[in-house]
């Protein structure tokens, strides 16, 4: 036992001393204090023990295994974050350093505490692009995105309250050894082992399995800048955390960690190396909704970066289409005849404990109707989708200064219920600049079982024509639609797209190789760029 203490201690030092050296000898990167150094330690430290878990049945659920392949380990890396960035300095170049240094507190949350112990700000652009096989203790923090430190170090002080979000988490005071927290009952024997590897000492701290703590990254409120770098205005830009609060989930304690995190069954090891049997090990899935994103960090790994195996990437999109699939939203459907037409109504309803689609607001649902005759012909479609990614029929798509309604019957193929959100700029100009956006022009995303629209605060408002469709209520919305009279079968999917076409297409504008790379991996993904999350078919009697 003494010598493989003596052991992991000495591999620490050594890794952290190679590591500080490499940053040092690198002129392109800043090499962070020794203090700043040691607020962190990156994920290879700690999955080193918390790997290797399997339950009774088999199933490997291997904490550093299930991470490194999600949206948390490669928010970093991510694409689109790095093509949106770089529109944002250029829309705003005088507010270049600002603005890398804010998108950090969440995207490269590591990096920019050790930039601000050292009393500079963080430098995420000349991070780009990653290099895996970088040792430079600067790079690891950056490219280590959301990593096991971050998460495990917010402490309970101001969680839930605006000081803590925007990534404005607090962490325990620099005096005395590091804490690290974590929901279990912490024996004493094992407390060395961590602390000789990473330098942490172990927390029981119930407050990591409560919403409050994911809320500090998910939700962001962003400021509108002039063309002077002044500030003409507020978007409360996502909102997690306060729909889950005015909805019936949070009544019911039903947390973020819950849906996202789910329990593993029945008593588990924790840790690989003298790890104890545990009720309540939480998978580290963190499974959302961009499937896409994680398909496209699979596919341009050498490109990004990236360190996850595919087949780990396999298994995150799988699960996180499992659950849009399974428990994200549901489609009903009635038809009637009438003597010159068919009249049918669908009910989408939200699964979600939040607005549907919820987060970065690039993010779209929408029905596709399609009915045929009795020789199977179509002749009525409503929300079909392109290969290059656009729906038929929605302004927004076909020009990106105007944008579809909200609506509560449909009568013609060119018009489809979308549920999304339209920024729009101080002048009222639609926009898909997040720092030029100060209102919603549109927002009638699904809302989750128990909101109440009349008694929402501003910002989970809904906007536009829904908040006067009195059909457009918590969990649900109904759409009427006029069918031609010989319709005889009619096919309904609820679609969901994590970038929509025109989030996409107005980076075409930014000469830079983020937003063109991008645009790249969008153009060759387009075509499965969307999925169906509820389907339902019928006949007309």
């Amino acid at each position: 036992m003494t010598r493989f203490l003596v052991l992991c201690a000495a591999l620490w030092v050594v890794a952290t001393v190679f590591s500080s050296s490499a940053a040092q000898t690198d002129p392109h990167r800043p090499a962070p204090s020794p203090q700043a150094a040691q607020l962190f330690a990156t994920s290879d430290d700690c999955v080193a023990c918390h790997n290797s878990l399997r339950t009774s049945d088999n199933e490997d659920v291997s904490i550093g295994t299930m991470w490194r392949s999600t949206m948390m380990a490669n928010s970093a890396r991510d694409p689109y974050f790095q093509a949106g960035l770089r529109r944002e300095t250029m829309d705003h170049p005088s507010l270049s350093a600002e603005i890398q240094d804010e998108c950090a507190g969440c995207h490269m949350p590591m990096l920019q505490r050790a930039a601000h112990a050292d009393g500079r700000k963080a430098d995420v652009l000349s991070q780009l692009p990653f290099r895996a096989e970088s040792s430079a203790l600067e790079d690891r923090l950056a490219a280590d995105s959301v990593s096991c430190a971050v998460c495990h170090q917010i402490s309970s002080d101001r969680l839930g309250t605006r000081e803590s979000f925007n990534g404005r988490f607090a962490m325990p005071p620099d005096n005395g050894p590091r804490q690290i927290f974590g929901p279990f009952t912490i024996d004493a024997g094992r407390t060395r082992i961590m602390r000789s590897v990473t330098g942490f000492s172990q927390t029981e701290a119930p407050h990591v399995r409560e919403s409050a703590l994911c809320a500090t990254c998910h939700t962001l409120y962003t400021n509108a800048h002039g063309p002077g770098g002044e500030v003409v205005g507020e978007l409360p830009e996502q909102m997690n955390f306060q729909e889950w609060q005015h909805s019936a989930f949070y009544q019911e304690q039903r947390s973020c960690q819950s849906c996202h995190m789910p329990d593993v069954a029945g008593r588990t090891r924790i840790a690989s190396v003298l790890g104890e049997q545990r009720e309540g090990l939480s998978r580290h899935l963190f499974v959302g909704g961009n499937f896409l994103v994680l398909r496209m960090l699979d596919r341009f790994r050498g490109e990004l970066g990236v360190v996850a195996l595919p087949r780990e990437f396999e298994a995150t999109v799988r699960a996180t289409v499992r659950q849009l699939e399974t428990a994200t939203a549901a489609v009903t459907l009635r038809s009637e005849r009438q003597p010159d037409h068919v009249r049918a109504e669908v009910d989408v309803r939200n699964l979600a404990g939040h607005k549907f689609p919820t987060g970065y607001p690039s993010r779209r649902a929408w029905v596709h109707l399609t009915a045929r005759d009795a020789q199977g012909r179509v002749v009525f479609e409503s929300g079909a989708i392109g290969p290059d990614g656009a729906i038929a029929g929605n302004d927004n798509d076909a020009n990106g200064a105007a944008f579809e309604a909200h609506y509560d019957e449909i009568e013609r193929p060119d018009q489809v219920q979308i549920y999304e959100t339209i920024l729009g700029e101080p002048a009222g100009v639609v926009t898909t600049g997040l720092l030029r956006a100060s209102s919603y022009l549109k927002d009638n995303r699904l809302l989750p079982r128990g909101f109440d629209k009349a008694t929402a605060h501003t910002d989970i408002a809904v906007h536009g024509e829904a908040r006067n469709d009195d059909d457009f209520v918590g969990e649900s919305d109904r759409i009427r639609y006029r069918l031609p009279a010989g319709t005889a079968a009619i096919e309904v999917e609820l679609r969901y797209q994590p970038i929509a076409f025109r989030w996409a297409q107005n980076l075409r504008a930014y000469d830079a190789p983020e937003p063109r790379r991008f645009l790249g991996y969008f153009s060759e993904t387009a075509r499965d760029s969307s999925i169906a999350v509820a389907h339902v078919t019928g006949t007309v009697e």
